[in-house]
Order: C-alpha cells, then structure tokens, then sequence
C-alpha cells in the first residue's frame, strides 16, 4: 500500500478528487490533511469517510511539525496540493492570510518532502525513486488577456492580485526545487472551476442560491468579464494524469475551451431555474440581475490552452458549460431541497 498525501482535499476541488483518486487507485492509501478554514466541509467528503483506505487529518500545512510527523508516521511516497487560500476578493481585505498559507504553507510542505526522499541534489533514497510532488495551481498567475489569445505553458508570469501573487510564489517555490535539487515534480494551472460541492462564496454558487432566495444576483460591473470555465471533474481527471504520467519539472495547463462572460453565466442559470424550479410570482429569475461596483484590480479575461496536456497525455475535457452547468444547479438543487426538508423536520 502506497501512502499519498492529499493537502485541502476537504476543499471543493480537493472534495470531488478524493473520491475519485481512491476509486480509481485501489492499492493507494490517502491521508488528507485540511485546516478546515471555513472553506473546508467534511460533508463533501460522506463517500470517503468508509474506505479503510482514507485517512483525515485536521491541520495546517503551515505548521512543519505536524506535517513532518505525518510523513514519518506514514512514510508519505505522494503529495498532490491542493491547499490554499483562494479567494480573490479575501485576498484584497486580508493578504496575511495567502502569504503565509500559499507560500510558506507550499515551502513547508516540499520542503519536508526533499529531506524525507533525497539524501543530496538528484539523489533519492531507493524506497521513494518514483515519489512525487504534484503542486496544484490556476490560470491567475499569468495575469489578464484582451479580446485575444490564450495562456500557454510558456506565457510570462503577471499576477495582479494578493491571490494570484502567493500562488505564483508558490509555483517557483516548486519549480525552483526541481532545478536546484533535482525534485520530481510537476504543476498544474487550472481555469476557473465549477461544479458539485463548490463554496457559496463562489460566482455560480452565488447566483444559484442568491436566485433560489429571490435576493439580487450581483454581477461585477457590467458582467464581461470573461473565464474559461472547467468542470471540477475533468480537472480531477487531469491532475490525476498529470501526477501519474506528466514529465518531471514540467507545467500543464488544463482548460474547458469553455469561455463565458459574467453576464452570460448568469443568465445561463436563471434561464435554467426558470424551467427546473419555476418562481411562485410568475417572474423570471432574470429580474434579480443586479450590476455592482467592480472589484480591484479585476482581471478582463482568462482562458487556457490545453493542448500540451490534450496531445502529451491524452486528456480531454468530457463536459461541455452546457451539460456541466445542469449537472451542476442539480446537485445544488438537490442540497436546497435537503436543507429545507432537514429545517421542516
């Protein structure tokens, strides 16, 4: 039994890729270690919490002591990363936060993991040869787009947020540990995700439950701003790709080719609740559309190229914004009801 361990997977990328990590590896045991900031939800994690195979550890990747004990006592061959602040707006009140989870929370983290496995630059202890440090990361890094053209591997480093910032710090953390003491390593930066189990404070958990509560549904500016959004899964799908085939020291972007502004994205889940789930009032959610003063700093448009990880690994997106954005307002549909019912009871 391979130990691997799982960083935020309490978060809403981390809580739709443990389950299917430990499905599709049955001789791999993972420890997921998680804060549980508020962003963290132990609920979205009921399908794991059975298997003899997952263990939960509540902590912090910024505390080195625990998580040099954790790697003793489980002797930790793996590590897939996803913990980490992420939230623009939170980024802008309060930076403290991502600078110290983001950066000295990922240094911690790979660096325990260079002493447990190597005994000298390039050289790894026989028992963890194939170990592997997979840091998880986002498009913001490479700052904004105009009308025009695409992230690739290759596009220059521009964060203009607090967020954005820590996590590009936390990628040269990484790639600066592969150059230097030979790590095997790999990164991926994602698009905007969205799908089950995602936290509220987020753009299409917003609207869903600002809608379903018939309060206004606010939209930065005049809502175009564009995104390439990405279905959680097949973001999973790729990271588990990437962690098991990707080339050492390489990045991949992974990207849905689903680009939509803010606008669109709202109206696109108004016009669906219109037909799942009809208001009393006879009105359309539409009416709830409300435009708000823009954010700082508010990068105009992301959108990814995924063809390195499309051609080198064979990875493809299997959800469209179409088919993803119903599967979507369904499970939040279904946990709307549930909460009703568990308040009638």
């Amino acid at each position: 039994m391979i130990h691997v361990l799982v960083t935020g997977g309490a978060g809403f990328i981390g809580s739709n890729f443990v389950p299917y990590f430990l499905e599709t590896n049955p001789n791999i045991h993972l420890v997921n270690l998680d804060a549980l900031t508020y962003a963290g939800n132990l609920d979205n994690l009921k399908e794991a919490e059975a298997e003899d195979r997952y263990t939960f550890v509540k902590g912090d990747i910024c505390d080195r002591s625990l998580v040099e004990k954790l790697f003793e006592r489980f002797d930790i061959k793996g590590v897939i990363h996803f913990a980490a602040e992420s939230h623009v707006d939170n980024s802008i009140t309060n930076p403290d936060a991502f600078m110290q989870t983001n950066i000295i929370g990922t240094f911690n983290l790979i660096d325990v993991a260079k002493k447990h496995w190597m005994v000298g630059p390039g050289i790894y202890k026989e028992a963890y040869k194939d170990s592997r440090f997979h840091h998880v990361s986002t498009d913001e890094v490479y700052g904004t787009l105009g009308k025009e053209g695409l992230f690739m591997e290759t596009t220059p480093y521009a964060p203009n947020s607090p967020y954005s910032a820590s996590k590009a710090s936390s990628d040269f953390i990484v790639r600066s540990y592969h150059h230097t003491f030979g790590m095997n390593v790999v990164t991926t930066n994602c698009s905007n995700n969205y799908g089950p189990k995602q936290h509220d404070e987020k753009l299409i958990p917003t609207i869903i439950r600002k809608a379903l509560s018939k309060e206004p549904i606010p939209i930065y500016g005049d809502g175009s701003n564009i995104r390439d959004w990405l279905f959680v899964l097949d973001h999973c799908k790729g990271i588990l790709l990437a962690y098991e085939k990707g080339v050492s020291g390489e990045t991949y972007n992974i990207g849905g080719r689903n680009e939509r502004n803010n606008l669109y994205i709202a109206k696109t889940v108004c016009d669906i609740l219109d037909i799942k789930t009809p208001r009393n009032d006879n009105k359309s959610y539409h009416d709830l559309i409300t435009y708000v003063k823009d954010r700082a700093g508010h990068d105009f448009r992301y959108a990814i190229d995924a063809s390195k990880i499309e051609n080198d690994l064979g990875w493809k997106a299997d959800e469209n914004f179409e088919t993803g954005i119903e599967k979507t307002i369904d499970w939040y549909l279904r946990r709307y009801v549930e909460k009703e019912n568990s308040s009638l009871a």
